[in-house]
């Protein structure tokens, strides 16, 4: 097993979700200490026992953290030099009004950056989506999309609240990184679809949506 990179904690902020779960899992399995955030501190000891099927759990901690509680962050990323920014909001049914989607991800990425700043915090990693780069493109250019390509949203019938959601929070937290001193590095990545098995009781969007297929609703 490779030596980590760092014996500080990385912090993995939204520990319950699919994607959360399963990097924590994966950080623990290569020696790192890991602080997983959540907002309801009661679920920990349950996610806690699903890691330990896939991980040792003993560098794993908890921080309490709620992506629209600014002050909350600053104890979270106390002590730490590297951040994964998971968590974001995801509904199966898209709210009526998207600022239900944008405001906690946009808000959210901004309160771990900011934070993160004043820790000194090396390096962030965002969890984008494929949604920021591919959606609403008047001309799809024929070659690869890459970080010159967004998202449009001015196009209505092809944009939902949670592509909105993702393309604003992403190019807020580039911007912030721009335009703030002292800023971390900023890695985005932008997955597609994220599919598999379950680690943790707790339904992913995403395995809802396939759930509900399979079911024919």
């Amino acid at each position: 097993m490779p030596t980590p990179i760092t014996d500080a904690p990385v912090l993995v902020t939204g520990l319950t979700g699919y994607i959360g779960s399963y990097l924590a899992a994966d950080l623990l399995r290569r020696g790192y200490a890991v602080r997983g955030t959540m907002r309801n501190a009661q679920k920990f000891e349950r996610v806690r026992a699903a890691l330990a099927e896939h991980a040792p759990i003993d560098k794993l901690t908890l921080a309490e953290a709620d992506l629209l509680d600014a002050g909350s962050w600053q104890a979270a990323v106390e002590g730490v030099t590297h951040v994964h920014h998971v968590a974001s909001p995801f509904f199966v049914v898209q709210p009526e009004d998207p600022d239900e989607m944008i405001v906690p991800a946009r808000e959210g990425t901004l309160n771990v950056l900011r934070a993160a700043t004043e820790a000194g915090v090396q390096r962030v990693v965002l969890t984008s989506s494929l949604v920021a780069v591919a959606y609403g493109l008047k001309a799809p250019p024929a070659g690869s999309l890459d970080e010159s390509h967004w998202t449009d949203t001015t196009v209505a019938d092809d944009v939902t609240p949670y592509i909105l959601s993702k393309t604003i929070a992403e190019r807020a937290a580039w911007d912030y990184v721009q335009d703030t001193p002292g800023a971390p590095e900023l890695a985005t990545v932008n997955p597609s679809l994220v599919l598999g098995p379950l680690m943790t009781d707790n339904l992913s969007a995403s395995h809802v949506v396939v759930s509900k297929m399979m079911k024919g609703e």
